[in-house]
């Protein structure tokens, strides 16, 4: 015991039980750490838990321990999965979407449950999962630019000291990956949202449906851009200027918790 006591002395450390060095929540370190440089803050979105499990990391929104294509395959992965479970739902949103321009009288589906039922009793079950491999694509793509363009953004403003790591901050860096998610998506999303809202036999398939919009040429790839900018751009504001006000929330409270004093 008085060798430790020395040994502390010799050092000039005085480590107190439940105490965080200041530079433990400095902005833009990704949360609470402890002593040894290990984070402390425990990932809360389906892209830092993926990535926990390909690096053996814990990780937070900024990810600067792991690499792009750590990030670019947590992305892809969320995407995909988040596809397979909600696929039917996005087939009848489409195919309601499709039906607002027709009148009362000669729309197909009464409601949602019916439209689940006509679907699968004129197409089969398959039909639920209609458009499956775009959608995967799609998702993959949004999910993959919206994550790694966060993280890039936020990053590089608070690296060149043009932000701190500030509610300013994370809506620049959320708009922006919002418009990159959109302009590397929107090409796949129109193919899929087509392929989906189709009548059986009227593509042979998604590629057959891709060169149908290809042969109305280039810009036929971004119809409905600035619908679609507006809805990511607006959902990646309000996700990640939330999950960082309640992140650094959950922090604190941590924090406090952990401290006697």
């Amino acid at each position: 015991m008085a060798a430790l006591e020395s040994e502390h002395r010799a050092s000039g450390s005085h480590p107190q039980p439940g105490r965080q060095d200041p530079e433990a929540l400095a902005p833009g370190s990704g949360g609470p750490r402890d002593r040894s440089g290990e984070p402390r803050g425990l990932p809360v979105s389906g892209q830092a838990t993926v990535t926990l499990c390909l690096t053996g990391q814990a990780a937070s929104t900024s990810l600067p321990e792991s690499s792009i294509a750590v990030r670019l395959l947590a992305g892809c992965t969320t995407g995909a999965m988040a596809v397979t479970c909600a696929q039917p739902t996005d087939v009848v949103k489409v195919r309601f979407q499709a039906c607002v321009q027709l009148e009362p009288g000669s729309r197909k589906y009464s409601g949602t449950v019916d439209a689940y039922r006509t679907i699968a009793r004129e197409e089969g079950v398959r039909g639920l999962w209609k458009g499956t491999v775009p959608n995967i694509t799609r998702n993959a793509i949004v999910n993959c630019a919206e994550m790694v363009t966060y993280d890039l953004i936020k990053e590089s403003l608070t690296d060149h000291h043009l932000m701190t790591d500030d509610f300013p901050c994370h809506f620049v860096s959320a708009f922006g990956a919002g418009f990159c998610a959109t302009v590397v998506a929107s090409p796949v999303d129109v193919v899929k949202t087509r392929y989906m809202n189709s009548a059986p036999g009227q593509y042979p398939g998604v590629f057959g449906c891709m060169k149908a919009v290809a042969g109305e040429g280039p810009a036929a790839f971004y119809k409905g851009f600035t619908p679609s900018f507006l809805r990511l751009g607006s959902w990646n504001v309000v996700m990640f200027v939330t999950y960082e006000q309640l992140k650094r929330a959950l922090m604190e409270v941590r924090v406090s918790w952990e401290s006697p004093f």
